[in-house]
């Protein structure tokens, strides 16, 4: 049985003449369950503080990043971070994190950019130790990234736990995610460090098969309480949906036919899109959909209207 249908919108900073506040109360009003964040070093708010605003100026919006960044923060510190959070808006805080992928970011700030099987298992340390800290009592851990003696995490968050969102492209994170996480994301694999022919290669719905089968898999009996989340890279509102996916198609250098169905490319009228999503759904299990920026929230309000809760 499907989840039902809610959407995210991932913003970064302020737009010309709007508040943060004003921005998170925007997002709620256009009936958006999630206002998300990335987690980089560049142009962009710093997460926590940034969330903590958006979840005060707000009453049912849920926050979270998408996601923090591991080797980036301490899990000792996160955990705290992400408790506080938690209490401060009542119980309406998602936890997403992941290992680290963006190689300029691990270079502008000096720190060592390891493969990905250390990154991965440091963040699968920290999951445990944070997992620990929002629970009841002291954490002992003993791990070979991490070692804490005795800490009892306080606060604690409202939730219990709180939910865990892991994303992924590459089958042993999203194997990770299918076993631990509330959510798993699925995405392109960013192996590469970047945003490239690599990524744009595998974002096929053919591979989005292959993916959603190692999702499967891996979860097992747990697979009916797991909530599938599409992050979308693009999404144009148009009257002539054929000659956006053509010139989509074109620019990345795809058919129109695995434009027209990948799950990271929406383009069309606000009923094509609904029906776009309706069909990922039904193909692979989707529910949970994030676009990228305000003026694209704002322009699917009839969509979200349309299909949310449903």
């Amino acid at each position: 049985m499907s989840h039902p249908f809610r959407f995210g919108v991932q913003v970064n900073t302020t737009t010309p003449g709007t508040s943060w506040a004003d921005t998170a109360r925007r997002v709620e009003s256009l009936g958006f369950s999630t206002l998300v964040m990335p987690d980089h070093f560049e142009d962009q708010l710093a997460v926590a503080p940034a969330l903590a605003v958006a979840a005060e100026a707000t009453t049912t919006l849920r926050v979270g990043a998408l996601v923090f960044g591991n080797d980036y923060r301490h899990p000792v510190v996160l955990a705290k971070d992400m408790a506080t959070l938690d209490v401060l808006s009542e119980g309406r805080m998602e936890f997403g994190i992941g290992a680290g992928w963006m190689r300029t970011d691990y270079d502008a700030a000096g720190m060592s950019y390891d493969r990905p099987g250390v990154r991965i298992e440091r963040m699968l340390e920290s999951i445990e130790i944070i997992r620990g800290l929002f629970g009841d009592g002291p954490v002992d851990f003993r791990g070979d990234h991490y070692v804490i003696d005795g800490l009892d995490g306080l606060p604690k968050p409202v939730q219990s736990p709180p939910p865990l969102l892991i994303g992924g492209g590459g089958k042993r994170m999203l194997t990770i995610a299918a076993e631990l996480a509330d959510i798993v994301g699925v995405t392109a694999n960013l192996k590469a460090g970047e945003i490239g022919p690599d990524a744009v290669a595998d974002i096929t719905p053919a591979r989005f098969d292959e993916k959603l089968e190692w999702v499967r898999e891996a979860a097992g009996d747990r697979m009916a309480d797991i909530e599938l989340n599409s992050l979308v890279m693009s999404t144009q509102l148009v009257d002539d949906q054929a000659a956006a996916i053509e010139a989509t198609a074109s620019m990345f250098g795809m058919s129109p036919e695995d434009v027209a169905a990948t799950p990271v490319l929406l383009a069309g009228t606000p009923d094509q899109i609904a029906e776009q999503l309706e069909e990922r759904r039904e193909r692979w299990g989707f529910s949970y959909f994030i676009v990228q920026g305000l003026d694209t929230a704002i322009a699917l309000e009839p969509v979200v209207d349309r299909l949310a809760g449903t």
